[in-house]
């Protein structure tokens, strides 16, 4: 049924994440809800799964309000971790695979997760921070978990699938036993309501160098769930998507992606354990798939890619973008190859994903939209240094709030202060973004935050990656900068000021360090040595000098 407006008329079954998947899935259970590697995994064995999974997770004394950590890739066990973390009421706290053991002790310390689920193959980082946290309970999973037996002798004949450890010990268990020991019958009824009640935890990066945790409410969640659903309405009907997720579980995006079919569409989600281009072609072409949404730099990439003429992706009616601005002629040379518009989006972890978003039955977006602010959204732009109203029409920095919204990050009180402040009896989240907003609620991005860095929609703090170089005993004093680069966004260079009197040190060393303390993509892609750094008369770092100083080299 379509509305006046042309939109498909789309309402949430339930009013938690846990009840709207088990309506979708009493709506159509033998409907294929997850593909991965081949296999389809209908919706009534996914719910059988789930209850499974929560059974076993209550026996083992996981209990409502419990925060616990999904160490894991794109892969069926992570869906069902965290819908059975719903039916029980336990926050669920997903975080990047490829964290090494400093990383996530702070992950586990700072959120209190008493239970980790993590691959066998990184389980060695969880082993060597169990003796300095509070973690009681490790579920090791594996990428071929639920394929069949003959599938995984053929990816260990041919050498196909890392190799991870399959541990045993106290508190350490195994996803499979999990599942083929839950009891759904000695399950506690489920009598949990939505609104305020926090969901997950969401780590994004912080001025100070340390993640922050953005607690999401159940209530924002499926807002903005339901309205990134609606936005691909106007092209494809509801019932009929089939979603190829394209990006992190850990990243709002792919949250976003990943449970909009699940939870209002009761439709098919495609996953890939990494994002593996021709892989992804593949399954977009062989399934037919109908949406997709995409940091610009992945789309690119597929434009890009030496095989694009081999592949057949034209099933695709709904492109969304986000995460980082889309280049116009990125957007051009899509529409030009595909006739579908990129669709593009703004938000942030703190807007539990877009506060604006282009919604398909407007047609094709101008040029430099970020779609249009959602339903129900409030905004206001800003003088960024006196927070005044500015006039209609005229730039400013973004204020946003909504039902549910956030109100403050995990445990950063004081970043809190700085990021969310209090006007007219609301909670607004100060964006330190720059856009403009025009006479029919689109919105314009013009500037970012200067010192978060953009790299492949990734947000990466400044201040983190100067705490670790600094960390070397040879470093005196660095500082880091995004240098524009068309591909990724922005590429992070880094200026190292060195001890007197110490030799021998290269950017090798430096990069190797960073490699060893950091997430694959804050490892910075240049450094430079300097005998000095700018700094104000307070001593304060001037970051703004040395990034226009790289900017002045790129446009000479």
């Amino acid at each position: 049924m379509i509305s006046q407006k042309g939109f498909n008329v789309i309402t949430l079954p339930a009013d938690t994440i846990y009840g709207c998947f088990e309506e979708t899935s009493k709506r159509a259970p033998q409907k294929t809800a997850l593909i991965y590697l081949g296999e389809r995994i209908p919706y009534a064995l996914m719910a059988e799964m789930v209850s499974r999974l929560a059974s076993s997770l209550f026996r083992v004394g996981v209990r409502e309000g419990d925060r616990a950590i999904l160490y894991l890739y794109n892969m069926p066990q992570t869906i069902i971790s965290w819908l059975a973390m719903a039916r029980l009421g336990v926050v669920a706290v997903p975080v990047a695979p490829v964290y090494a053991a400093a990383d996530l002790k702070y992950l586990v310390s700072d959120s209190g997760a008493e239970t980790i689920f993590c691959m066998d193959t990184n389980f060695n980082y969880v082993k060597e921070i169990l003796p300095e946290t509070g973690l009681k309970r490790v579920m090791v999973a594996n990428l071929l978990d639920l394929v069949p037996p003959w599938k995984r002798m053929i990816a260990r004949g041919f050498d196909r699938v890392p190799r991870g450890k399959s541990p045993a010990g106290k508190g350490v268990f195994s996803f499979k036993a999990l599942l083929k020991e839950g009891r759904p019958q000695d399950l506690p009824d489920f009598k949990l309501s939505g609104g305020d009640r926090h969901a997950l935890i969401l780590y994004t990066g912080g001025t100070t160098g340390f993640p922050k945790g953005v607690p999401l409410s159940e209530g924002i969640f499926l807002y903005r769930v339901l309205e990134w659903r609606r936005a691909s309405s106007g092209v494809v009907s509801p019932g009929e998507g089939i979603t190829a997720l394209a990006a992190p579980l850990y990243h709002i995006i792919g949250e976003m992606d990943a449970m909009a079919p699940l939870l209002v569409g009761g439709e098919t989600l495609i996953m890939l354990p990494r994002v593996v281009l021709d892989a992804l072609f593949d399954h977009i072409q062989r399934y037919r798939a109908t949406t997709m949404f995409a940091v610009p730099a992945l789309y690119r990439m597929l434009l890009e890619h030496d095989r694009v003429d081999f592949y057949d992706i034209r099933s695709l009616r709904y492109c969304g973008t986000g995460g980082d601005v889309l280049p116009p002629e990125v957007g051009t040379r899509w529409l030009n190859r595909y006739q579908t518009p990129l669709y593009q989006g703004y938000g942030s972890t703190e807007f539990c994903g877009a506060i604006s978003i282009s919604y398909a039955a407007d047609g094709i977006p101008p040029v430099g939209s970020a779609g249009k602010i959602l339903p129900g959204s409030k905004w206001k732009l800003v003088d960024p240094e006196t927070l005044e109203p500015l006039p209609a029409g005229q730039p400013g920095e973004l204020l946003g709030t909504s039902p549910y919204a956030v109100k403050a990050y995990w445990n950063k009180p004081e970043e809190s202060k700085e990021c969310f402040i209090e006007m007219e009896g609301e909670i607004w989240y100060r964006s330190k973004d720059i856009v403009r907003i025009d006479e029919d609620n689109r919105l314009f991005y013009l500037d970012r935050s200067v010192d978060m860095i953009k790299h492949k929609g990734y947000r990466v703090a400044a201040a983190e990656i100067e705490r670790v170089l600094q960390e070397h005993p040879s470093v005196l004093s660095s500082c880091v900068v995004g240098v524009p680069d068309e591909n990724v966004g922005e590429r992070i260079k880094a200026f190292v000021v060195l001890k007197t009197d110490t030799r021998g040190v290269s950017s090798y060393e430096l990069s190797k360090w960073c490699r060893e303390r950091l997430a694959p993509y804050k490892t910075p892609h240049y450094i430079e040595f300097r005998d000095m750094l700018p700094k104000s008369k307070v001593g304060k770092m001037l970051r703004r000098e040395m990034r226009e100083g790289e900017r002045r080299k790129i446009s000479a």
